[in-house]
């Protein structure tokens, strides 16, 4: 059985300069990861926290997440759901890692993800068409 991931796609102009946070916000806001409405970026510094400790494969609890960003509980447990079902973030041994360990195999696997998904479509598309007669 699948996991269910949620994930929009939204194509926004690159950042101009060379900035590596303006780079990884443009990645996140590409992946649907980050909105207006998260007015302190903290969905983001979610996001950068878990990308810091990608390399190391050390899981992040939501309490250590929260003590590390100066954040509510709650609020990183809100993020890190969105996080997860966009299938970004997975979670392990009690808490939270990056699906994969660096942001290349990231885009690989949702891009995996997204042909699954296309190829589930075409085949759904192609037995309704043939009911149909089409």
């Amino acid at each position: 059985m699948r996991y269910v991931h949620k994930i929009t796609i939204t194509n926004i102009r690159k950042p101009v300069q060379k900035n590596v946070n303006q780079e990884l916000q443009w990645l996140g806001s590409s992946l649907g990861l980050f909105n207006l409405r998260d007015k302190d970026k903290s969905c983001f510094r979610v996001f950068i926290e878990l990308v810091k400790t990608a390399k190391k494969g050390i899981p992040l609890s939501s309490d250590e997440l929260a003590y590390r960003l100066d954040l509510s509980r709650g609020t990183v447990v809100h993020h890190i759901n969105k996080l997860i079902e966009s299938g970004i973030v997975v979670q392990a041994n009690k808490g939270y890692i990056l699906r994969v360990d660096n942001l290349r195999a990231l885009i690989d696997e949702v891009e995996k993800d997204l042909r699954r998904t296309c190829d589930d479509l075409r085949s759904m598309a192609k037995e309704i068409d043939e009911s149909l007669g089409l």
